[in-house]
């Protein structure tokens, strides 16, 4: 791996690392503008940035919208409990540590060899409390104490689809249980026209939260495209009006549904079980050519 000397910072790999990992083959690709910042991707799939300098900077779209939320879920600074489903990079869950020292944190991502490699080519700070297990998503949940998180963050994919049983009610049983009572769910959803899966997620968590909120492009909820989509869960009334603020001031501007125009925006769709959930659908190849 070729490296260059950074005369503040040490030394910083310059060159792509590529590996085969379980779930493919991961790639890290270096940041031009950012001296110790990194993209990984798996199969071409852009998954995770993470910019060592600065772990509280998101650069993905998304992710910079799940960050609002892991921002408002506490007083600012507050440590919080927080299991992140999917680690990828581990970009959120450094960004939690980052933005509220002293947070405990459980990850949970099944690829071992993934979590082998962004241990070594990115490692975490030494002071940060992240406990990383490779196991299923929904059996590492189920390992998590009644009440014990703040915070659930869903952001798996495999093959850039959402396994099926992490889209059923049944899960969100299990997320339910895991929350304290004021904690917030919060998942990164992907869909393209006809937002079908999209609508139908939004249906599962109305069965099981009493409070929800969708953030994404306008385009993307018109079904114009292809693309994410943020939501957000839980048993207390959400901070709408500060979310709505933050996704309008992003340099992607998003949009934020709720209450009655979001259960509108269902059109009707029954929520998903065990029994009828499939997995989320697969991106066409030309939405990887967009930044996330």
């Amino acid at each position: 791996m070729g490296k260059a000397r950074n005369p503040r910072r040490g030394r910083v790999a310059v060159e792509s690392v590529v590996e085969d990992v379980d779930g493919g083959r991961a790639e890290l690709v270096p940041d031009r503008e950012r001296a110790r910042a990194w993209t990984l991707l798996i199969d071409g799939a852009p998954q995770s940035h993470v910019d060592l300098d600065d772990p509280a900077h998101l650069s993905f779209e998304y992710q910079r919208r799940m960050g609002h939320v892991i921002d408002l879920a506490a007083p600012p600074g507050r440590p919080v409990h927080a299991v992140h489903l999917g680690g990828g990079a581990l970009t959120l869950a450094r960004y939690t540590a980052a933005t509220r020292p002293r947070s405990t944190q459980q990850v949970v991502e099944r690829d071992a060899a993934l979590v082998a490699l962004v241990r070594r080519a990115l490692p975490l700070d030494p002071g940060a409390r992240i406990r990383v297990r490779s196991t299923d998503a929904r059996a590492g949940l189920a390992k998590a104490g009644d009440g014990w998180a703040d915070l659930v963050v869903a952001d798996v994919f495999s093959g850039a689809r959402t396994p099926a049983h992490l889209t059923s009610t049944e899960f969100l049983d299990e997320v339910a249980r895991v929350l304290r009572p004021g904690g917030l769910y919060v998942a990164n959803l992907a869909d393209g026209p006809p937002l079908a899966h999209l609508r139908g997620q939004i249906a599962t968590a109305a069965a099981r939260f009493p409070e929800l909120a969708l953030i994404a492009d306008p385009a993307v909820l018109r079904g114009r495209r292809f693309g994410n989509a943020v939501l957000v869960a839980g048993h207390r009334p959400l901070p709408v009006a500060e979310l709505t603020r933050r996704a309008a001031c992003d340099p992607h501007p998003g949009r934020v549904e709720h209450g009655r125009a979001l259960t509108d925006f269902t059109g009707g769709a029954a929520p998903v079980t065990d029994a009828s959930a499939v997995d989320s659908p697969a991106p066409p190849p030309s939405v990887f050519d967009r930044a996330q």
